[in-house]
């Protein structure tokens, strides 16, 4: 593994821009393609992107990931835009690490 090897998982149009800068990209339809596309690939990449309608329903899942250094999965808008799912994961990653909320300060 390389560093800094990256992903994304998510819908055809929402992965798009990233496939053009050079990342790996990885269309999934649903969670359940979500799921065993991230199983497979979880080893070979240090950052994957996910996009929040898929993440949101993984949430379960996902928390797997936490607990180790890579890959680190990160929730982003897709096409249609931001629900708020990634912005609540990151507040949810701060408070656990610096036992404060620095960023959103609510």
């Amino acid at each position: 593994m390389s560093l800094g090897k990256m992903a994304i998982v998510g819908d055809g149009d929402s992965i798009m821009v990233f496939k053009a800068a050079g990342v790996s990209a990885y269309p999934a339809e649903n969670e359940t393609k979500a799921r065993e596309t991230i199983r497979k690939i979880a080893k070979d990449y240090r950052i994957i992107f996910l996009t929040e309608e898929l993440a949101r329903p993984l949430s379960e899942f996902l928390k797997r990931f936490d607990e180790q250094p890579y890959p680190v999965i990160l929730s982003i808008p897709s096409k249609n835009g931001s629900t708020g799912h990634g912005t609540e994961l990151l507040k949810s990653a701060m408070e656990r690490a610096l036992g404060v909320d620095i960023l959103f300060n609510s």
